[in-house]
């Protein structure tokens, strides 16, 4: 066996006995939306099949019902159902026949969203919409015969393997917590009836499928409510798992209503693998750790140190389906790195949305967004190297057109270099990192520190222009708007202006709570170190008690600064924010005692302060400072130019539409265009 040089331990075999893992990168479960849609399972095949022509070792899919009480969206309970399933372990075992393709089974329990859900005991979900209906003996007899039908049928569909999800406040982890499992049945009051339910479902589970189909029970290692699972009865579950007779151990480390992130770009990289690898001293099978590995090189550390045996990369296989492959072939630098945005795949998934990825739109639409090469090649010249931009760019030039792209700054990224400046969201230097390379690569003529105008841009040197010129910041038509106490965002995020120690912020969207982000920050950056970020977070890793949180009051550094964030809309300050990832950003700032205020007029700006009106009553803030992010305009002059100089131009990003900075639509957009010119 041929050693790989660099990823020796991403890159072993894991031999289970009847069957081989070919290397140690597991794409791990993700739910997609496409399970539900017509024609979904053969866009999921094309999803699937292209992530095992990549290079990983093992994929789980998103997760299936058992039943419908299971409320996951697609179940698998019957011969047709497994027909459709067979048209994707079929595509993925055509890609690769090395690749082994496990499907998730999911009851989601008092979390389905349905009109029954079901669970131990009916205690509602802090998240959830109803309250579940407590399961008698025969009900609860009939979810364990459900789910394991589900897991035979999913081998009859050609499936390598079940993992079945006993974590994240579905049913099986209900039954495992006291504040959720009232019962005093024999499935519920001591630990060892608590955990009755979910040893038992993987008993008879290994019972119908035999001993060689690969059994993977994903379990709370740390879960992250106060009250949670003590270590011990983690360790005591992970036992009597093993002894029933699963392959491999999953480890996750949250219940979805948990208010600890997990899996943000706040997040430092694989900081939770600690607890995979204490609890893989207690067991004989190998263990799957997962969260916030997004490079090889962060993959093999975790396995070097013997923190697991497999790492999962979920949201890194939506970013880059050739993640695997690039890193076998050294080729690093041409990952399409996730940043975990979230934007486009988690918070579509509880939007019900079609799951995709920000830094790659073609992720789950395979079947539709493709970039053929041309046959005549154009002549293209992009302008702005923001976001959209370099995602028109460099597709365009993978189709084979010729590309120039020109921007008046000095680097490329447009926006991207703001975002990276703000403290968690660190992760933006490797999106630039990435067109940087694609330029490289694909042969793009890169024009930096250029401001161009209409006149260099002439139809005889271009067969089309491509108008990415962005955004300008909005200046709010108030009295005293130009005084010395206001400074615009960009000059704040970018060091231009000083900042006095009381700060009113104008304007709440996503941009002002990056500025108080920022401006209320202390010290290193939480999601590069992960002692601060546990600090932060009230998280124990070292004595892990209850859930790894109970007992434990977060510490939050912060800078001596009095901010007070403010908005026109009348709605909750922060609605607005992505939904998986908007409740952190709330948190923190009001941990660091930020002030938000909704519903203000903004009157004017003098030396007394920012003065406004508030519920009808009239105020003066007096603040040395007001930051001003009041919403952007797009920069359409050269547009306009080009095509009255008859010239063939196109606008895409915020130069097209620019009510909010999205950068999620503005490569969404770029790229669907770029791949059809």
């Amino acid at each position: 066996m041929t050693v790989h040089q660099k990823y020796p331990n991403l890159f072993s075999p894991l031999d289970l006995g009847f069957t081989t893992i070919k290397n140690r990168a597991l794409m791990g479960s993700m739910h997609t939306g496409l399970e539900e849609l017509e024609g979904g399972f053969e866009r999921m095949a094309a999803y699937f099949a292209e992530r095992a022509r990549g290079g990983v070792g093992m994929i789980i899919t998103g997760g299936i019902s058992p039943n419908l009480e299971g409320g996951a969206g697609a179940k698998l309970s019957n011969e047709e159902e497994v027909e459709e399933h067979r048209l994707v372990t079929d595509a993925v075992h055509q890609a690769d026949r090395h690749v082994k393709i496990c499907m998730q089974i999911l009851h989601m329990g008092p979390l389905a969203r349905n009109n029954n859900p079901v669970a131990p005991s009916a205690v509602r979900s802090r998240i959830a919409r109803k309250t579940p209906h407590e399961l008698d003996t025969d009900g609860v007899e009939k979810q364990i015969s459900d789910i394991v039908n589900c897991a035979v049928c999913a081998q009859k569909a050609g499936y390598d393997g079940v993992e079945v999800i006993g974590s994240a406040g579905y049913l099986l982890s209900t039954f495992l917590v006291e504040k959720t499992n009232l019962r005093t049945d024999e499935w519920g009051g001591s630990f060892e009836n608590r955990m009755r339910f979910p040893v038992e479902v993987m008993r008879r589970v290994r019972e119908a499928v035999g001993p060689e189909f690969i059994l993977i029970f994903r379990i709370a290692a740390m879960d992250m409510l106060q009250g949670g699972m003590s270590w011990e009865e983690v360790v005591k579950l992970a036992k009597k798992i093993e002894e029933v007779g699963v392959n491999i151990m999953s480890t996750h480390f949250t219940w979805h209503e948990s208010a600890v992130p997990t899996i943000a770009t706040m997040v430092p990289r694989a900081a939770f693998t600690q607890v995979t690898g204490r609890l893989r001293k207690e067991l004989d099978i190998p263990l799957i750790t997962s969260n916030r590995i997004n490079m090889p090189d962060v993959a093999e550390e975790v396995l070097a140190r013997g923190d697991a045996d497999i790492v999962s990369m979920a949201r890194p296989m939506l970013a880059d389906s050739d993640l695997v492959k690039k890193a076998f072939e050294g080729r690093e630098d041409e990952i399409n790195t996730c940043i975990a945005c979230n934007q486009a795949c988690l918070d579509h998934t509880f939007n019900g949305m079609e799951v995709s990825c920000l830094v790659n739109p073609r992720a789950c639409h395979e079947t539709e967004l493709n970039y053929e090469k041309v046959e005549a090649p154009k002549r293209i010249a992009v302008v702005g190297a923001g976001p959209a931009g370099l995602a028109y760019a460099t597709v365009a030039a993978e189709r084979g057109h010729s590309v120039t792209l020109y921007d008046a700054a000095s680097e490329i990224g447009g926006q991207f270099n703001l975002a990276k400046r703000i403290p968690g969201k660190e992760e933006f230097h490797e999106t630039i990192r990435y067109f940087n390379r694609m330029i490289e690569k694909r042969g793009i003529e890169l024009k930096l520190n250029t401001r161009v105008d209409a006149d260099m841009l002439s139809a005889e040197d271009y067969d089309k222009v491509v108008v990415a010129t962005g955004i300008s910041p909005r200046v709010p038509d108030i009295e005293g708007v130009d005084h010395p106490k206001a400074v615009t965002y960009i000059d704040v995020i970018t060091g231009k202006k000083p900042v006095g120690k009381k700060v009113a912020i104008m304007g709440a969207g996503g941009i002002g709570f990056d500025v108080a982000e920022k401006i209320t920050h202390e010290g290193m950056s939480s999601a590069l170190d992960v002692d601060i970020f546990a600090r932060e977070w009230g998280i124990d890793f070292k004595n892990h008690p209850r859930g790894g949180v109970t007992g434990v009051e977060p510490v939050v550094a912060r800078a001596d600064r009095e901010v007070t964030l403010l908005q026109r809309k009348t709605s909750p300050v922060g609605r607005g924010l992505g939904k998986t990832t908007g409740w952190t950003h709330r948190i923190t700032l009001a941990r660091r005692d930020v002030k938000m205020i909704n519903g203000v007029e903004y009157l004017k700006i003098d030396d007394q302060g920012l003065h406004l009106r508030i519920n009808d009553q009239y105020e003066i803030m007096e603040v040395d400072t007001v930051i001003i992010c009041a919403g952007q305009l797009p920069l359409r002059d050269l547009y306009d130019q080009l095509i009255t100089k008859g010239v063939d131009a196109e606008l895409v990003g915020g130069a097209f539409e620019a009510m909010e900075l999205d950068a999620k639509r503005a490569i969404n957009q770029a790229s669907y265009l770029a791949a059809a010119v």
